[in-house]
């Protein structure tokens, strides 16, 4: 199948279009229905007539956008009229949905006259809580966008001009930093003075550069003073290019490239050859960002300048300047503060976003979505990538801030981390679970051992422990070894202690102590040092010795390897009870804590009522009310069998020793996570879905994690190991950055709550 023939199935199968409009609320019962419609309607219109800002509380206004086009410049197709357009406008509408959580309608207009679709525009506006203006030719664009800007008072924001200029801007930024030069010192080549080329160097101005040092070129050559279009009597005068007309003798592109030092294309492919790269100053910027062919190829670029910082607008090079990175999360910070306009303060502040995140670690995610083994700040990574989660939480806290500063906001935000939080959420309920966790983490930092210091993921996971301010990484490794690769991936670790075993001023004492705890158990003093130099036994005897609060091992072990060492250093009794492993799984916003997914294979009555309070325990640390199922093939009773009989014991033993907590069993999966199959049995004593789930074997359970992984659409976290009498921690072996700061996080929150017992408390309000 062809690219052309896959697009067409894609956009045609199984249903017509990319888009579609999904309640929010239940329309199931007939009382659903009277809220829904009439007469539950007349409530909040009343309100609305009375205060009309209601609307944002009452309605979706606040996070409705329209993407408004008449299809006349459509990127790489030209003018192809509004409903030829219309597959792009749906596109526009899944981005901002994807990556920021928006919703759209997209409206085509079948008129090129810029007063009709200002008033189109106008009498619809109320709506909307924004609109996004697309793919509208030049210079109607300008024309439209700034009488909609006078006239109302939402966001009106055409992406054409500045999401362009505003990537671009960051890549500028950045470009600039690499090579060493000022942004108020360069000259800068505009080549399409169209509605992206002369936004670009509008906001470049905005940035710093010099209006003088601007050249602005279209297909005639250098917009230049005196040049015929630029005169107010000229029948094709535009003011908007005329505002870039310079006092210059060049009248062509490559005149006008010579010593330049930046370019930045928005026209046409092939227009720039290597020989006019050639004639540019030192560590030339171009930006070739012509889609879908380029000014000037990648390939030719970097042969005829070796020094040359390049940025296209392709995908398959690096440093894309993709608009994806500006509109989803300019128009998110927008409407959480209600901003009455999307200004220059609030653009400039994406751009700066967007250019400081380059320079940060790039999550695994971002790595394996581009099958990168790495991705470091450079000529080569200006901007970031758009599948970084991160970009949500920066640029749409960056803009919403500057809307606040510069006052445009209507409702202004006061309490900055909730809004993080808040718009963690919209990444999916595993990272709500994750930043309540890090929050406490936060509030009493522990320190935290990590066996494998010379990892490059754990030391990229030790950056974002720093910078989070989660725990106090110890690092265990040749220090020597962890400051070349620290420099290597472009890590500063301010702070963290690096530690290699044979050379600490404590390796012959906990050798010492090691021996002391082990004799009697065949261990030799020569064994009792060789142990002791390997980092999977100095990193729990660090916590036994309380040079260390947790430890945390594992990444590069398979599990019964790394936890072998721990269970020398802690002995037979594990605090007296069953040490097991629990896996996080959230889906749909609810959690269920799998119970024991690692560690014991055919585990007793007593073990499985240890493993039960062991993951409730967890739970309650978790800020989630516990309710336990003990699990079986078997439905209250209705097999008789030994596996069946061994689960009804444990649920009962359990609800003894806890009569305050609720658990059931023996039950079927199914009917302990769905309340509705529930609710046959009036005697249950599950008051909604059980989420801890115990099950009879390790078979079962680690096959029911892996499943639920293996299908999608449910987020893992884990596992975390509860039970030992010190807080030791294994990973997952090939655990990423993300994997180790989560279980660091939950490390330290079960290290501050060391000593506390199962009690049951009320409803937190949480799942």
């Amino acid at each position: 199948m062809s690219y052309d023939e896959e697009a067409l199935t894609y956009h045609r199968f199984p249903r017509p279009g990319k888009v579609s409009v999904v309640p929010s609320k239940p329309c199931v019962t007939q009382r659903d229905l009277a809220l829904a419609y009439t007469p539950g309607v007349a409530a909040p219109c009343l309100r609305i007539a009375d205060t009309p800002d209601d609307a944002y509380q009452y309605t979706n206004k606040g996070n409705l956008v329209a993407v408004v086009s008449n299809g006349t410049a459509v990127l790489g197709l030209g003018n192809i009229g509004p409903l030829a357009g219309k597959p792009v406008m749906e596109g526009k509408g899944v981005l901002f949905k994807r990556f920021a959580g928006v919703d759209v309608f997209d409206i085509e207009l079948a008129s090129k006259d810029p007063d009709e679709i200002v008033r189109t525009c106008e009498v619809m506006a109320p709506t909307f809580g924004g609109i996004n203006l697309e793919d509208i030719k030049a210079p109607e664009c300008f024309y439209i966008e700034e009488e909609l800007q006078k006239r109302l008072d939402i966001p009106v924001f055409h992406d054409d001009q500045h999401g362009t200029a505003m990537i671009s801007g960051a890549a500028l930024l950045n470009a600039l930093e690499i090579i060493g030069k000022r942004i108020e010192d360069i000259r800068v080549v505009f080549s399409g003075a169209g509605a992206a080329g002369i936004a670009c160097a509008r906001f470049w101005e905005s940035l710093g550069v010099r209006h003088e040092n601007i050249l602005l070129c279209d297909s005639q050559g250098v917009v230049y003073v005196g040049r015929d279009d630029v005169d107010p009597a000229h029948p094709r005068y535009n003011p908007y290019k005329a505002a870039f007309a310079a006092d210059t003798e060049a009248r062509s592109l490559a005149d006008a490239l010579r010593g330049a030092d930046a370019f930045a294309g928005l026209s046409l492919a092939g227009l720039v050859t290597g020989e006019m790269v050639k004639t540019m100053a030192k560590d030339p910027i171009v930006f070739a960002l012509a889609n879908p062919e380029p000014e000037i190829t990648w390939e030719e670029a970097t042969a005829a300048r070796p020094d040359v910082v390049m940025a296209t607008g392709r995908s398959d090079y690096p440093n894309q300047v993709n608009n994806v990175l500006g509109f989803p999360f300019i128009f998110r910070g927008a409407l959480d503060v209600r901003a009455r306009a999307i200004n220059e303060e609030m653009k400039v502040a994406a751009a700066r976003a967007l250019a400081d995140l380059a320079k940060e670690d790039v999550p695994d995610v971002v790595l394996r979505a581009y099958h990168l083994e790495r991705l470091q700040f450079g000529r080569e990574y200006l901007i970031p990538k758009p599948v970084d989660p991160r970009v949500l939480t920066r640029e749409a806290v960056a803009v919403a801030r500057a809307a606040v500063e510069s006052g445009v906001a209507r409702q202004p935000i006061t309490d900055w981390d909730a809004y993080r939080d808040q718009l963690e959420e919209l990444l999916g309920p595993e990272r709500e679970t994750v930043r309540r966790v890090i929050h406490r983490a936060q509030r009493q930092p522990k320190r935290v051992v990590f066996g494998e210091g010379d990892d490059p993921k754990v030391l990229r996971a030790a950056q974002i422990i720093v910078d989070e301010g989660i725990a106090k990484p110890i690092l265990l490794a040749q220090p020597s070894k962890v400051a070349a690769l620290a420099a290597e991936l472009g890590l500063e670790l301010p702070g963290v202690e690096v530690i290699e075993p044979v050379d600490s001023p404590d390796y012959r004492r906990y050798v010492e102590r090691f021996y002391g705890l082990r004799w009697r158990k065949g261990t030799r003093m020569d064994d009792a040092f060789r142990e002791m130099s390997r980092r999977g036994t100095f990193g729990p005897m660090m916590v036994h010795e309380g040079a260390a609060d947790v430890f945390v091992s594992g990444r590069t072990r398979y599990y019964p390897d790394a936890i072998r060492p721990m269970l020398r250093v802690v002995g037979d009794h594990h605090q007296h009870r069953t040490v097991s492993a629990t896996h996080i799984a959230v889906k749909s916003g609810h959690h269920y804590l799998l119970a024991d997914t690692s560690v014991n294979i055919e585990p007793t009555v007593e073990q499985l009522v240890e493993i039960a309070e062991n993951t409730a325990e967890l739970a309650t640390e978790l800020g989630i009310r516990p309710r336990v199922a003990f699990l079986s093939y078997s439905m209250f009773g209705s097999v008789r069998a030994p596996s069946a009989d061994k689960m009804r014991r444990a649920a009962e033993l359990f609800a003894e020793r806890h009569p305050n907590c609720e658990v059931e069993g023996e039950l079927q999966a199914d009917a302990a996570v769905l309340p509705a199959l529930m609710k046959e049995f009036p005697d249950a004593k599950l008051s909604a879905h059980a989420n801890v789930l115990v099950f009879p074997s390790l078979d079962a359970s680690n096959i029911a994690f892996r499943l639920l992984g293996a299908l999608g659409d449910v987020s893992l976290i884990g596992p975390v190991l509860s039970g030992l009498e010190l807080p030791l921690y294994v990973l997952q072996r090939g655990a990423t950055p993300d994997d180790i700061v989560n279980l660091t996080a939950i490390a330290v929150v079960h290290a501050q709550k060391r000593g506390s017992s199962l009690d049951c408390p009320p409803p937190t309000g949480t799942r």
